[in-house]
């Protein structure tokens, strides 16, 4: 073998040094910013050093998305979203590339191609936890929040619903004045079935209003400031005694006599025409004093029978009262409460007593104690008016009718 010139040593040195120089341009290539385009693909890592400061700026990365999604879920622990991490992705975890190694890596390379990453790699990570701090804040607590105050407005706007539409319904159920029209139906019922709107205006129509102050028994059937002679129609109402054996027998013991508007026009007390059994006190209220001084029998029939000569004669079971009384009146001219049918069906009884139907049409207590023959007849005269209209126009309409037939 020959003998090297003296330039051998020097073409070593200068083809070391490119070889160098080459390592370092690729290093640096790898490094640096690679040209991006749709056609240029990014230099992968070479060296050791740069897999390895890749896969920590990687786990840094990692623990960066762990932290925050930690924080996340202690700010709105009911409701939290998960980001899948995606590699490859730009805003993600970064793919293994010159690109990322630049961008991303913290750690200085022997060649000092790093030295410019570092604050790169800082701002970028700092502006992805922080995106992602408020994205997941605003998805979870202020989210929270929002859907906290949301769920609060929308329970008030339900509730203000709910109050309009109760309050609407309870104006739609309280019926008008002209809604109730209906005069044969009890105010009891009424108020039963439609409430104590519907019964106050009934009773207003018919009359039967009290008002604020409950009335007393007097100012419901008596009409105040009203006529005290005889009118069209009279009321009267007998109370009686027991005579015979057992008291089993009636006769009359005081006779009481008002006109349309409840005025007394005629009271006596009626001497005993045979021996007295049974005064029945408890319910007539009559005693030994009263119809020892009375008026004479015969002289208190022609008086009555005077007063209903031509005239309407109300009464609760009339017939009892002519019987005791020896009187007759024409039937076309008598009203009694006890056989209106419209009363009967209006409380449900065929043959309702006086005290019943003024509890029930007059919403008065009568008969409550000793029977007082005025009240009694007050009372069926009161029933009487409250019924007059109908109750006229039924007489007149059945005798029509029997005028054709004949």
């Amino acid at each position: 073998m020959a003998k090297q010139g003296p330039a051998e040593p020097e073409a070593r040195r200068t083809g070391r040094r490119r070889k160098r120089k080459a390592r370092r341009g690729r290093g640096e290539a790898a490094a640096g910013p690679a040209p991006q385009g749709p056609g240029m693909a990014a230099a992968p890592p070479r060296s050791p050093r740069e897999f390895s400061s890749n896969w920590k700026a990687l786990q840094e990365l990692l623990k960066q998305k762990v932290n925050s999604a930690n924080e996340s879920v202690s700010a709105c622990q009911t409701f939290t979203t998960k980001h899948p991490v995606k590699a490859g992705n730009g805003q993600g975890v970064p793919a293994v590339n010159g690109n990322v190694v630049k961008a991303k890596s913290t750690h200085k390379t022997d060649n000092g191609s790093a030295k410019d990453s570092p604050p790169l790699a800082k701002e970028k990570s700092k502006s992805v936890a922080v995106d992602e701090k408020l994205n997941s804040t605003k998805s979870g607590g202020k989210g929270c929040k929002e859907k906290k105050k949301n769920g609060s407005i929308l329970k008030e706007k339900v509730n203000i619903k709910h109050k309009r539409r109760k309050a609407e319904e309870h104006a739609e159920e309280q019926p008008k004045e002209a809604e109730i029209w209906f005069d044969d139906v009890d105010p009891n019922d009424i108020e039963a079935a439609i409430g104590p709107e519907a019964a106050k205006i009934a009773r207003r129509n018919l009359g039967l209003e009290t008002g604020q102050p409950k009335q007393s028994v007097e100012q419901v059937l008596v009409k105040e400031k009203a006529s005290e002679g005889l009118t069209r129609a009279v009321a009267m109402d007998c109370e009686m005694v027991g005579v015979g054996p057992k008291g089993e027998d009636s006769i009359v013991a005081r006779v009481s006599i008002v006109n349309q508007f409840g005025k007394c026009v005629y009271d006596k007390y009626v001497k005993p025409t045979e021996e007295v059994t049974d005064y029945r006190t408890a319910v007539s209220g009559i005693r030994p004093e009263n119809i020892n001084t009375g008026e004479d029998f015969k002289t208190v029939q022609k008086e009555v029978a005077n007063i209903l000569n031509g005239r309407i004669l109300v009464g609760h079971a009339l017939r009892n009262d002519l019987k005791v009384l020896f009187l007759d009146h024409p039937q076309k001219k008598i009203r009694d409460t006890q056989r209106y049918k419209p009363f009967r069906q209006r409380v449900k009884n065929g043959r309702p007593s006086l005290k019943l139907l003024c509890e029930r049409l007059l919403n008065v207590q009568v008969q409550t104690s000793e029977h007082c023959s005025i009240q009694d007849a007050q009372a069926a005269m009161r029933l009487y008016t409250l019924e007059k209209k109908k109750w006229e126009a039924a007489v007149k309409n059945k005798s029509n009718n029997k005028n054709c037939k004949t």
